[in-house]
């Protein structure tokens, strides 16, 4: 199976492919911004001023969406050498405790950082002429959508829904992409032995 959880709304499916494809775009929209800055530098030599914090503030957009679509579709790295060694009971309420924390942790971002939105609303960023607040938006966005993402596994899990099975099928996210790319190892291998034996024989 995927790395998405199938057994989650389907709604929050779209939402989380419409939020993953959103940071995409952030994240093309900001090389070209500082792509713009770096031609601009040292080409015409007239650097513009507002291309360094429209590109911070496009990359806080795409990393706390990113994170959040990683919670949703378990993407994230962990130390997870417990699982292996607990009962299927037992991994079900570890996990359980990992969702609260993360849902706990969505909520403090959304409280801070409403907190910081509120102290900079009335200054401005010279460079843009927006408030200075923006800064800082990205911060409850990705808190709500992280909380959102993670109380859903936790209603789901609470429901009976398999996801603790769907989970232990997924493979450990530091071993993903050589799974994925387990072809192309296993073909430099071959190449590697080949090589290997024919700088043996020809040593013979």
């Amino acid at each position: 199976m995927s790395t998405e959880l199938r057994s989650g709304l389907p709604l929050l499916s779209k939402l989380s492919t419409a939020v993953l494809y959103t940071a995409g775009a952030g994240l093309v929209a900001m090389t070209t911004i500082v792509a713009w800055q770096v031609f601009c530098r040292y080409i015409l030599n007239d650097s513009p001023s507002w291309t360094e914090p429209g590109a911070v503030i496009l990359m806080s957009w795409f990393i706390f969406l990113g994170a959040a679509v990683g919670v949703r579709e378990n993407n994230h790295m962990g130390f997870d050498v417990l699982l292996y060694l607990l009962p299927p009971t037992g991994k079900k309420w570890l996990r359980m405790i990992s969702d609260i924390v993360i849902f706990s942790f969505g909520l403090g971002m959304m409280w801070y950082g409403g907190n910081l939105v509120g102290l900079t609303f009335a200054t401005t960023l010279p460079a843009l002429g927006i408030s200075g607040a923006w800064d800082y938006v990205p911060l409850i966005g990705g808190g709500f959508l992280i909380a959102l993402f993670s109380i859903e596994r936790i209603a789901i899990r609470a429901l009976g829904a398999p996801i603790d099975e769907a989970l232990d099928e997924m493979a450990p996210t530091e071993i993903a992409v050589e799974l994925e790319n387990i072809t192309d190892i296993r073909r430099d291998a071959a190449n590697f032995v080949r090589a290997d034996a024919r700088s043996h024989g020809k040593k013979d």
